[in-house]
């Protein structure tokens, strides 16, 4: 799952019911693909047994599946994780079927054995709680740094994505809630931080209008609409560290 901050969006809402929007929206994310050069950069991906986080309809699983020995991905929402079968083909996967496995499962509560898994990653997922929880988002996104603590082997490595602004250019975080959580991450947490362009590219403008204004809000829908646009730039965070090095 992703967090943005639009009007008005109600996104347990999107992610309880509109699973197949969403996906229509995420499939036009990163046309140039950066995404995946990135995360091998910071951690090699051949053969690692991969925990994700807030997984959602699949994007980012099967966007590394192909790679890895194998990944549980885990997602609060039955409704998403429901459409990810079917973008998980296993004979595109390059690797035995079963190689992904689907877990409806709390970001905070786990349901995987210790010291299991060598790459915990979280795509647009842990940044909801400072929407959430206001007031407890510390408490609550470490919660989760400690679980994905506690299932990586010694020397595993934990990659958040998060993000940087839909419709910009250049990053900065949405609202000081979010700047304040990335700079709790690279200051109190030891993690390092870089951020890449991950621009959507749509059909038409009719579909660029309606696939971000379903998600993102009016404001950058009628910017959309406005300029015509059918590419649409974003930017990312990644923020990383190692197992004995987080704060």
């Amino acid at each position: 799952m992703r967090l943005v901050i639009g009007a008005m969006t109600d996104f347990k809402m999107i992610y309880a019911a509109q699973a197949a929007r969403y996906e229509q929206l995420v499939a036009r994310e990163d046309w140039r693909g950066n995404l995946l050069p990135a995360l091998a950069g910071i951690r090699p991906l051949s053969n690692l047994d991969v925990i994700e986080l807030g997984a959602g309809t699949g994007r980012v699983t099967r966007l590394i599946a192909p790679f890895v020995r194998q990944i549980v991905a885990l997602d609060n929402s039955l409704h998403m994780l429901g459409l990810a079968p079917k973008q998980l083909d296993p004979s595109g996967l390059g690797k035995p079927e079963g190689s992904a496995h689907l877990i409806a499962a709390d970001n905070r509560h786990l349901p995987i054995q210790s010291a299991t898994a060598d790459l915990a990653l979280a795509g647009w997922s842990l940044g909801h709680f400072v929407g959430w929880h206001p007031d407890d988002w510390k408490r609550q996104i470490g919660q989760a740094l400690a679980e994905m603590k506690r299932v990586l082997r010694p020397g595993g490595t934990i990659i958040l994505i998060e993000t940087l602004g839909t419709g910009h250019e250049t990053p900065a975080p949405p609202h000081e809630g979010l700047a304040a959580y990335y700079r709790w991450l690279e200051a109190e947490q030891g993690f390092a931080a870089a951020w890449i362009r991950t621009d959507y590219r749509f059909a038409s403008v009719d579909e660029a209008v309606s696939l971000t204004q379903f998600f993102f809000g009016d404001e950058l829908a009628g910017h959309v609409g406005r300029n015509h646009l059918t590419i649409l730039p974003e930017c990312t965070g990644i923020w990383w560290a190692t197992v004995g090095s987080v704060g």
